[in-house]
């Protein structure tokens, strides 16, 4: 059956094989010729592509919805430049004009205490997401956690500088690429102690249920910073997959177990380096990194060469 326009069969004839003529706009009946429709309108663009990239070409759509902006991309932008569609000066007159109306577009995109709070936070969660290096998903599902924390009224009395970074915190650790709290008090403008408040604040209201931060998930990106070969963070992965299942891990950071395991991989693939390089990498102490190098060695039985 070819059900079109809402119309299942034929008046006429009762026959349910109906056509759709795009050229003349009519939905016609196939055995008794009966027109059902006419003068359709057709929704879709007035041009036609043959292929990907002319399709990509000639369309003409708006920015995509997007949680990063207080409206979500849906309102409409002023531009800032006082030119016209030729892009010649526009007359004094007009760029009064011009100037009213950029103020009010501003007045009415951000007309309560809830967007203002929302356009200030997430251009901070923008700034301190692109300084860290985050992707653009980790940075929408910091974006997403922020307005459930507003929407539930977790805002107030706590500073949004504070619950931005929390939110970004929690959102690294929901992506698998979890961040220290070292590296998200570089950015931020809170101290790491207001961060940490906010984050268990929030993971509790929110009742967000998060997975313990593993060492392997900072295996890579440590062995990256300090420049070692892929054959050193995998065989660094290996001996941190090792101490988990002989649950040498437990109650112990994963800074710092992730520091030395790719120091004992970089000792045993050749690639000397030194504990206070890997330490300052990591952001732990070279004492941390020598007292889980020890722990390690010993209980792994591992050989270090000489």
């Amino acid at each position: 059956m070819t059900q079109l326009g809402g119309i299942k069969r034929c008046p006429i004839c009762g026959s349910e094989n109906l056509i759709y003529d795009p050229s003349r706009a009519e939905i016609v009946c196939s055995q008794c010729g009966y027109v059902l429709d006419e003068e359709i309108m057709d929704l879709g663009p007035e041009w036609r592509a043959f292929e990907p990239g002319q399709r990509e070409k000639r369309s003409r759509v708006g920015a995509p919805e997007t949680v990063m902006l207080h409206d979500k991309g849906l309102s409409t932008d002023i531009d800032w430049r006082n030119k016209d569609i030729h892009g010649n000066d526009i007359s004094g007159s007009t760029r009064a004009k011009m100037y009213r109306l950029r103020m009010w577009q501003r007045r009415m995109r951000i007309s309560d205490a809830i967007d203002r709070n929302l356009a200030f936070a997430l251009s901070e969660l923008d700034r301190m997401g692109s300084q860290l290096g985050l992707p653009r998903n980790i940075r929408e599902i910091a974006a997403v956690l922020y307005r459930k924390a507003v929407i539930n009224r977790l805002v107030r009395g706590r500073s949004i500088e504070g619950m931005v970074s929390a939110c970004l915190y929690a959102a690294c650790r929901v992506a698998n690429a979890p961040r220290t709290l070292d590296e998200i008090e570089d950015v931020s403008k809170v101290d790491k102690k207001e961060i940490g408040r906010s984050y268990r604040y929030l993971v509790r209201e929110l009742n967000l249920k998060l997975r313990p931060t593993s060492p392997v998930d900072y295996v890579v990106r440590f062995g990256d910073q300090l420049g070692v070969r892929e054959k050193t963070k995998r065989r660094a992965i290996k001996i941190v997959n090792m101490a988990i299942e002989r649950g040498l891990t437990s109650g112990k950071g994963p800074t710092g177990i992730a520091a030395a395991a790719i120091y004992i991989a970089s000792l045993l693939e050749g690639e000397k380096m030194t504990q206070r390089e890997v330490a300052e990498v990591a952001r732990v102490t070279e004492v941390t990194v020598r007292n889980r190098y020890k722990e390690l060695v010993d209980k792994l039985n591992i050989r270090i060469p000489t």
